[in-house]
């Protein structure tokens, strides 16, 4: 009897312990990954931000809704060693690893073939090394690869055959020997081999690949298919002289062939020259015309009298007052004023815009620019402002606020208006353009290279327009520095363009064209304070010594930065992959550019208060750019031997 009346208690125990399990799992496997985590970092040092008591909120951390990781990103954290065994093994739900461009030795460990799920691996430009690990082979679900730019030595394995999933493998950059395999991967798409110290003919099955997949080592092309041979007069029966005629004809149809081919291909190229002839016709013509022609002025507003007419179209000039400002009205309520700012003369108003000869410049985060050629030989550039989000009232204030800085490296602005439908900003022209149009532009044609003293004589310049601005008012910030808003003169002087227009419109572009500039405590990009200008300098400095555009230099799949990229790179070769190529020819001056890159790492410190002022900025670039003396040691190896000297970055 008494056991039967345990029954049900032992039953209700039973369910609750069941219905207990499954909220206790997550716990424990959340322990174990934060353990594993842990174990990592110690194992490797480096710059990885791990101040959160919740590991799936550190750097790089992916977790699932159970707490499991199931994404590493942690390129360019400065990763030393070699990556400890019964560690990654443990974080059994991972499916993306990326550890590229760290300083990782060795090979990778046993436990790696637990990994059963993962599916992007991501190792490249690391220093690993032996025969390329036997452990990939037995994670099943590998479809992407990349070893590239490591030490890896000896064969190729045919192991890769086990990984039909497979869809992409870079073996690139390493010191592979001996011959290509005969890889049967029956879904592999991308391949790179080049770089190696490969030997042998090129497989069939790879032959569809690039031809840049494969060079820089010693291997044959593929093998062409031989054509078919014709048959000998004396086998078809025939007499000599009936094949020497046959010969002949076959001869004769090759050639009308191969003649009449040469003149449909060069009808077609010269029907595609004209279609493109006409396409760049219609593209000049939508770029250039009045400022009427190419709606540089919107609709007409309520209340004027010409509704056929935009609300600047039907405006004129009124009287400045002394103080530059000019607020005539129509009693429709239309501003029908251009707002002068300095005491130079008024050489134009709204109607001589209008009738101005113009082009389109460029679309920015903020509007459409344009270059209005007066009548009178006077050129501006016009800017057309969208999506401003202040009222009236506080666009007209933040820009007498803007109208008087007066400096040698700014852009001033010379003149606005201001309605309820447009928005015009008016400045002087710079027919030299950016300096990311001329650092950009065109390396394999006839651009001219910078060299050293230009660039750093442009930094100094931008440094010292940002530290006048900066000077007026503690809480007054530019909000969008960026190489595209350094204007230069035909001496290459550098103009900072664009002041304040962050605070007055939404940009448009989309985050990852302005995210490689922005600092990374800003949530709101109206504001900005002056240590993100700091911040966005110092991706400019990077900008100028790398020759590369943080908007989209070296951004692979998941993206890294500039600033991290440089200090990711700590290798003997350092120079040479962090300075631009044009600027190595420069070698006394090799200690100036280390130092310069030195401001910029500080520049681009993670914290706000670890960054440098801008009147600290400027004064170090000052002491920098007259500096012409060589040192007989490296001058990379103070930044690279002391940790300590790199901002840490999360």
């Amino acid at each position: 009897m008494k056991s039967n009346k345990l029954l049900p208690i032992l039953a209700l125990i039973t369910t609750l312990a069941s219905s207990l399990l499954p909220t206790a799992t997550p716990a424990v496997a959340k322990s174990i990954d934060a353990s594993a985590l842990s174990t990592l970092k110690t194992a490797l040092r480096g710059r990885w931000n791990t101040t959160d008591d919740n590991s799936c909120r550190w750097q790089g951390v992916v977790c699932d809704d159970d707490g499991h990781v199931i994404e590493l990103h942690l390129p360019g954290v400065g990763f030393m060693g070699s990556i400890p065994n019964n560690v990654m093994g443990n974080l059994t739900y991972l499916n993306f690893i990326s550890l590229r461009y760290n300083a990782l030795t060795g090979t990778l460990p046993p436990d790696f073939s637990s990994l059963k799920q993962l599916r992007y691996l991501y190792l490249q430009h690391n220093r690993l090394s032996g025969e390329i690990p036997s452990v990939l082979f037995k994670i099943p679900n590998l479809f992407r690869v990349d070893l590239a730019g490591n030490g890896f030595s000896g064969r190729i394995p045919l192991g890769f055959n086990n990984l039909t999933g497979l869809s992409a493998l870079f073996l690139q950059g390493n010191q592979l020997t001996g011959s290509i395999p005969d890889l049967k991967i029956p879904n592999l798409r991308e391949f790179n081999v080049s770089h190696n110290l490969l030997t042998g003919r090129i497989p069939s099955q790879l032959c569809g690949m690039p031809s840049s997949a494969f060079v820089g080592n010693s291997l044959s092309p593929c093998a062409s298919v031989a054509p078919s041979q014709s048959p000998s007069p004396s086998s078809n029966g025939g007499s000599g002289d009936g094949g020497s005629k046959k010969s002949k004809l076959s001869a004769g149809i090759i050639a009308a062939i191969v003649i009449a081919c040469v003149v449909a291909l060069l009808a077609i190229l010269l029907l595609i020259f004209c279609c493109c002839c006409r396409g760049k016709n219609k593209k000049t013509d939508q770029q250039q015309g009045t400022m009427r022609d190419l709606g540089a002025v919107g609709a007409a507003s309520a209340g004027v009298a010409d509704a056929g007419k935009s609300d600047v179209e039907v405006a004129r000039n009124g009287n400045a007052s002394d103080g530059g400002v000019a607020a005539k009205k129509s009693g429709g309520g239309v501003d029908k004023t251009l707002v002068f700012f300095g005491k130079g003369p008024r050489v134009f108003d709204l109607d001589d815009l209008l009738r101005a000869s113009a082009e389109v410049l460029g679309k920015g985060n903020y509007g459409t620019t344009y270059k209005a050629a007066l009548d009178n030989g006077v050129a501006v550039a016009v800017k057309r402002l969208k999506d401003v989000t202040v009222t009236e009232k506080e666009f007209r204030e933040k820009l007498e606020e803007v109208g008087k800085l007066e400096h040698d490296n700014l852009v001033g602005l010379r003149a606005y208006h201001c309605s309820a439908n447009e928005k015009l900003l008016v400045y002087d022209y710079f027919p030299m353009g950016s300096l990311s149009a001329l650092l950009h532009g065109n390396r394999g044609g006839g651009r001219t290279p910078l060299n050293w003293e230009t660039r750093s004589a442009i930094a100094l310049g931008a440094a010292r327009g940002l530290t006048y601005v900066h000077s007026q008012n503690p809480t007054m910030s530019h909000g969008n520095i960026k190489s595209s808003n350094v204007l230069l003169t035909n001496s290459y002087e550098a103009r900072v363009s664009d002041c304040g227009l962050a605070q007055l419109a939404t940009p448009s572009a989309t985050p990852n064209r302005v995210a490689g500039y922005r600092a990374p405590e800003i949530t709101d990009p109206r504001k900005v304070s002056q240590k993100a200008d700091v911040y966005s300098f110092g991706v400019f400095l990077l900008e100028l010594l790398t020759g590369k555009a943080p908007t989209h230099a070296l951004l692979n799949e998941e993206g890294v930065d500039l600033p991290r990229w440089v200090q990711s790179v700590v290798r003997e070769e350092w120079a040479s992959e962090v300075f631009d190529m044009e600027l190595l020819r420069y070698q006394n001056v090799e200690e100036d550019m280390v130092q310069l890159l030195q401001l910029a790492i500080d520049c681009t410190a993670q914290y706000p208060d670890s960054r440098p002022s801008m009147v600290q900025v400027t004064s170090r670039i000052e002491e920098i750019c007259p500096s012409s003396s060589t040192s007989g040691q490296d001058p990379l190896a103070d930044i690279i031997s002391d940790p300590e000297n790199t901002p840490k970055l999360n």
